[in-house]
């Protein structure tokens, strides 16, 4: 699977745990704006909106070569109110017809175990997931938030094209096992959150201008103690992009860049 080394995430697109929803032809422009100067990777899930984020994608599709976008997607959160999940083949399957119909497409690029059930053996999953390869339905299959165990257990099964995982320059706690296990089996990587949900671009400030319907406004990161340490943080990390003449974002997006192979960023837009 080939794609660009920036992906759009595009869960902020429809109402999500950043806020609400935004003009439908405004978010429908940014997809392609991104296709346009060379973002060939669309990221989504049926969770985000529920559903509607789907929509909108295979609503941005109709002005899109399906050859020119690689589109990944993701099922196994069955109600992000109780973080309930679900990993059933019965249900596996389910969720990729509804996601075929919801995006419009014959096919999924890359279909993402959301996160893993762990009352299902994963090697039950991926055998259905196998299944919806050899039938067209998908192309790759992914995961994401897996431990180095369960990767394994999966690419035993069945080759497993891409792990998704919270990596930054303020979230690094894969870096020990996970990174490892990916770069010995030759699983890309596609770090998600590569800004630190906006703290890496703008820091303090972006606590204070968040509404009461951002789920970031309540992370523990954002709040007291942890606040005033991740400041200093971020002072450190301002001092380097100073003395690089880039912006912060920059200089996290250049480091995700630099420190492994078989990684695709995915970035996620509100405006062009």
């Amino acid at each position: 699977m080939e794609v660009s080394v920036m992906g759009l995430g595009c869960m902020s697109l429809t109402a999500s745990a950043y806020g609400p929803a935004k003009p439908e032809q405004d978010m429908i422009k940014i997809i392609h704006h991104a296709v346009k100067t060379g973002i060939t990777h669309l990221d989504t899930s049926d969770c985000y909106g529920p559903h509607a984020n789907e929509i909108l994608i295979g609503k941005a599709l109709k002005g899109l070569e399906r050859g020119s976008v690689q589109l990944a997607t993701k099922f196994g959160i069955k109600s992000l109110v109780d973080c309930e999940v679900c990993g059933d083949p019965e249900y596996v399957r389910a969720c990729c017809e509804a996601s075929l119909k919801r995006l419009d497409v014959d096919y999924i690029d890359l279909y993402y175990v959301h996160r893993v059930d762990s009352r299902v053996p994963i090697e039950i999953t991926m055998r259905e997931l196998k299944k919806l390869v050899e039938e067209g339905k998908i192309k790759y299959i992914g995961l994401s938030e897996a431990s180095p165990s369960t990767i394994r257990r999966a690419h035993s099964v069945h080759p497993i094209t891409a792990v998704q995982l919270e990596w930054s320059l303020w979230t690094r706690d894969h870096e020990e096992e996970v990174i490892p296990t990916c770069r010995e089996l030759g699983i890309g990587i596609v770090p998600s959150l590569p800004l630190g949900g906006g703290f890496l671009a703008l820091g303090p400030k972006l606590v204070e201008g968040m509404l009461d319907e951002d789920l970031r406004k309540y992370n523990p990161r954002l709040q007291g103690e942890n606040l005033e340490h991740n400041k200093i943080l971020f002072e450190q990390i301002q001092k380097i992009a100073e003395k690089k003449g880039c912006t912060m974002s920059q200089l996290a997006m250049a480091w995700l860049l630099d420190v492994q192979e078989y990684i695709y960023v995915l970035h996620y837009m509100y405006t062009k």
